[in-house]
């Protein structure tokens, strides 16, 4: 007998996760290159000193306080009217998206995603016995809504999983896109099918570009993630939460842990939505550095993908992993993902970008 007695679908399976390596210039996983100011440390550590008196109690279940802030803030970047009972919050949107599968996925049940697509949806599908279909997108990263038709027309998927900006391209999804899939997804076999709007990076998108938020009163079964990992520089603090209709949300409590959510958390994250202006300040200067970033990779002849992201996609590269590696020896490390060809490249400081791009002249010559 084989020891130990893991599921036979899990046998072999590397676990997930991008390189963690003691380099000068990490650039591989998206993270905000700032930290919280001394300010919003002091605030942080006074909520979660605060927290600690009444450690010894299991925190509110329902992070009420928590919900209020996450409403208003959300209604400040795009949302119209979101109330707390339309919002609910995990350890990250890894915990997020797991909740939304184990309780509308499962057995017999499938979700979709269309690649290029985050890598971790088909292990959120597995782990809640799901069935994982991933359709494609244009060669160019425009999203094939012909393609998504038959795809769903053929499997019928419960869940649908998109994130806008697109990880790995960074691309945002339209919102006649986001509308037609939903429209696609009501009704399938007597019941609507979630489209899950994924804006883990939303606000680093660019002017004009609108969030799905804004269609959340027109779908009620729209689903749209948000974290505040990237613009809020928390990524340690794991703090990830969604808005859709309070009928979503109630399902979510079924297959929640208990008290799931801890003291610290919920203060560390109340903390920092407290300090909110002064956290996306950053996000404009990480945007205004994304775009110095893309055109100088397109003066010097690197295909790259339109991003509204804090990362950009580019190639092609005969040897991607040769240009990887070549990189990381000079102590640079970015990320070697998406497709064939193509490598991505987290948004630093200018200091940081300065240094992939001088690695990046030498590797290419």
């Amino acid at each position: 007998m084989t020891w130990p007695p893991l599921r036979e679908e899990l046998r072999g399976i590397e676990p997930y996760g991008a390189p963690q390596l003691d380099v000068p210039v990490a650039l591989n996983v998206n993270e905000n290159p700032y930290p919280p100011s001394a300010a919003v440390v002091a605030d942080i550590a006074a909520a979660v000193t605060d927290a600690a008196a009444t450690l010894n109690r299991y925190p509110d279940r329902e992070f009420t306080e928590l919900r209020k802030g996450l409403a208003e803030y959300l209604n400040a970047d795009g949302g119209r009217g979101i109330g707390p009972d339309q919002v609910w919050a995990a350890n990250g949107s890894n915990e997020v998206m797991l909740h939304l599968l184990q309780a509308f996925g499962g057995p017999g049940r499938t979700a979709v995603s269309f690649a290029p697509t985050y890598s971790m949806y088909p292990e959120y599908a597995r782990d809640a016995m799901t069935a994982w279909v991933a359709g494609r997108r244009h060669e160019d990263f425009a999203f094939d809504l012909e393609h998504a038709h038959e795809v769903i027309d053929e499997h019928r998927p419960s869940v649908v999983l998109l994130p806008s900006p697109n990880n790995p391209t960074g691309t945002a999804l339209p919102h006649d896109v986001i509308g037609t899939l939903c429209t696609m997804l009501s009704g399938h076999g007597g019941e609507d099918g979630l489209v899950v709007i994924d804006e883990a990076y939303a606000e680093f998108r660019r002017e004009g570009t609108p969030s799905a938020l804004e269609l959340l009163g027109d779908h009620r079964n729209l689903v749209v993630t948000r974290t505040m990992s990237k613009a809020f520089a928390l990524a340690g603090a794991r703090l990830g939460y969604l808005a859709a209709a309070p009928e979503i949300c109630d399902a979510l409590r079924v297959v929640r842990l208990p008290y799931h959510l801890s003291a610290v958390t919920q203060a560390t994250a109340s903390a920092a939505l407290r300090h909110a202006d002064e956290l996306l300040a950053n996000v404009a200067e990480l945007r205004a550095e994304r775009d110095r970033t893309v055109a100088w990779l397109r003066e010097r002849g690197f295909e790259v993908a339109d991003s509204d992201a804090n990362f950009c996609l580019f190639g092609r590269f005969d040897d991607r992993h040769a240009v990887w590696e070549g990189l990381l020896h000079r102590g640079v490390l970015i990320r070697e993902t998406g497709p064939d060809g193509w490598l991505r490249v987290s948004i630093g400081t200018a200091e940081e970008m300065a240094a992939f791009r001088a690695a990046l002249l030498e590797v290419a010559s």
